[in-house]
Formats: structure tokens, C-alpha cells, sequence
């Protein structure tokens, strides 16, 4: 299985890494916003839904540790997440992007429980970098319709 390595450009690009990045684990120490540089890293636990879509009945589904990359950021705001307590663990729903401005606006990252990052951005400009650890789970996230 090769690595995915993708860049969004623009919403559609945004909504591609954020079907790649549903239902990923982090802990709230995984995210580390550098102002200095304008950048958001945050390092995810993905679940490998490419593999998992076929049709297929598995036994064991995949993750692998995955880089999440946002450039252009001008701020990053949070909501229900305390980053007193590293060790919590958030769980991606969903990525979108705001429209302000163009070709500013808000990149929001939605996890469960209501938690989410608001990035202020100048332009839609991410990357998601596969960085090779995969392992294998017997549970696949689901969801109701």
C-alpha cells in the first residue's frame, strides 16, 4: 500500500482531504499551531478509508499516522477543546471551508462531541503526507444515515 500524499488548493480540493480524514484520531498534543511561520501541523491517527470502500467484506481495516498540514493561517481559534489536557483524544468529523473574502475565509475542522479549530486563512492552501507507520484494526468507523 503506497502512502497518499495530497494538496487542496481550493474547497474541492478541501473536500477530498476531508473524506480521506473522517474519523481520525489525534490527541489534542498533536496539534501545534506556529504563528510565526502561519501554519497549523497536526498529526493524525487516519483510518484508511480507500482500502475499506471496496465493497468487501474485511476482518481488519488499517490506519497509518498521517501529517496534516494548513499554511496562510492568520489565527486559529478553538471550541470545547482545551489544550491543557494533551491527552485528549478528538475524533475528525469533517473539514469545510467559509468563504470571507476571496480568497480568504474560515477552515473549520469539526470533531465529535462539538469540538472544533476555526483557522482564520488567507487562501485554502493544505497538505495531507501519509509518513508510513500503518497498523491494522478490527473496527471500522460507521455512521447513521
Amino acid at each position: 500500500m503506497e502512502n497518499l500524499k495530497l494538496i487542496a488548493l481550493d474547497e474541492e480540493d478541501l473536500r477530498i482531504l476531508s473524506a480521506h480524514l473522517q474519523d481520525s484520531l489525534l490527541k489534542v498534543g498533536d496539534i501545534d499551531y506556529l504563528a510565526a511561520e502561519k501554519k497549523l501541523v497536526v498529526g493524525v491517527n487516519r483510518f484508511v478509508w480507500e482500502l475499506a470502500a471496496d465493497g468487501k467484506r474485511h476482518r481488519s481495516f488499517v490506519r497509518r499516522r498521517t501529517a496534516l498540514l494548513f499554511d496562510r493561517v492568520n489565527s486559529v481559534k478553538a471550541a470545547g477543546i482545551d489544550r491543557q489536557h494533551k491527552e485528549d483524544i478528538l475524533s475528525l468529523l469533517a473539514i469545510r471551508f467559509i468563504p470571507g473574502e476571496a480568497p480568504s475565509g474560515i477552515v473549520e475542522l469539526t470533531f465529535s462531541a462539538g469540538k472544533a479549530l476555526r483557522l482564520e486563512v488567507e487562501a485554502i492552501e493544505a497538505q495531507l503526507t501519509d509518513l508510513g507507520p500503518a497498523w491494522e484494526t478490527t473496527s471500522k468507523p460507521e455512521h447513521d444515515d
